[in-house]
């Protein structure tokens, strides 16, 4: 006799005995039909696997949600674990059990961990406020940041004395259940690192901006100036010509951000006129901070600006501007576009 037969029999005998005990090949090919048959499920339904979880324990819950059929589907597999081994390790998670999926390719996916994947949008323009709003909503997070101011969530990330306004880059993140608001924020402001270290050495030579941090600011004022992709390069070759000339920026969103919770949607004169470190009517050069959070298209047109010569533009109203060149031209705008 062979050592390989020896194996194969040594393998088929506790099988065979253990059929044998539940009564034969019979009771065997019920089995198989029970390892085909769906799950008893009307819709999608989540489940939520904690560490150190048993196989035993899952299935006993299982059968009191009336998922498996009858109580012999949870012996049948129970046995066959034993028996043949595989997925009674299963890792820790959040699962989707669907309609029509059998119990062995659910515990399979368990066993590999092919958990639930969630996605979260950091959307062009939020405020770090908004983002905390937004965040906030987001149940499948671990919400560890409640309530803590943001110098306390900037230190906590690896980013003391930073201030928060526009360090997180907008896009779509996946993430898994558990995941802390602190992890996916030191996510985002890493991303944004990596976004503005490329920008910035693909930068056009001679900006009159002296970092990264200044290619920032200025992008989150394009950011909130235009929506539209054919105009940022526009809009910050504006902005880049009037740096050049010491000229202030003139900017609405940089007041409106320095107004903050007062500002009640309607920018008037007074505002204007009222001095603060975000008041570009008043104060030369860029704000402080960033006023929001740019994405990555006017990150390039921060520090890759088009256009030549334009030194104000106006909104005509339909989500577009109109640029000028001279003070003459840029008052015939208003007046077209604006004041009538």
């Amino acid at each position: 006799m062979s050592i390989g037969r020896t194996l194969i029999q040594g393998a088929v005998l506790p099988v065979f005995i253990a059929l044998s005990v539940l009564g034969g090949g019979a009771l065997w090919l019920d089995h198989a039909r029970f390892l085909r048959e769906p799950l008893n499920l009307a819709k999608e339904e989540t489940v939520l696997l904690e560490a150190g979880l048993n196989q035993t324990a899952l299935l006993q819950h299982w059968q009191e949600q009336g998922w498996l059929r009858h109580g012999r589907d949870r012996l049948w597999l129970r046995l066959r674990q034993k028996l043949l081994g595989g997925t009674s390790h299963l890792q820790k998670g959040e699962y989707l059990l669907r309609p029509g999926e059998t119990l062995l390719a659910v515990l399979g996916r368990m066993q590999r961990g092919d958990v639930v994947i969630h996605e979260f949008t950091i959307v062009e323009g939020w405020t770090f406020a908004q983002l905390r709003e937004a965040l906030a909503r987001q149940p499948a997070l671990d919400h560890r940041s409640a309530g803590w101011g943001s110098a306390e969530i900037m230190s906590a990330i690896g980013r003391r004395d930073l201030h928060p306004e526009g360090r997180f880059l907008p896009e779509t993140y996946a993430y898994t259940r558990g995941m802390s608001d602190l992890d996916f924020l030191a996510r985002a402001a890493r991303a944004m690192d990596d976004a503005l270290e490329q920008i910035w050495s693909d930068r056009t030579p001679n900006l009159p901006l002296n970092s990264p941090d200044e290619a920032l600011i200025l992008a989150s004022i394009i950011e909130k100036e235009t929506g539209r992709a054919d105009e940022r390069g526009l809009i910050a070759g504006v902005f880049i010509e009037r740096l050049r000339r010491g000229m202030r920026l003139q900017t609405d969103p940089t007041v409106i951000y320095g107004l903050g919770e007062s500002f009640d949607g309607n920018l008037r004169l007074r505002d204007l006129r009222t001095d603060n470190p975000y008041n570009t009517y008043r104060r030369a050069g860029l704000p402080p901070t960033p006023i929001a959070m740019p994405g990555r298209d006017a990150l390039y047109a921060a520090v890759n600006p088009e256009g030549e010569g334009a030194l104000y533009f106006v909104a005509r109203g339909d989500g577009s501007h109109q640029f000028s060149s001279t003070l003459k031209e840029h008052e015939q705008a208003v007046r077209r576009y604006q004041l009538q």
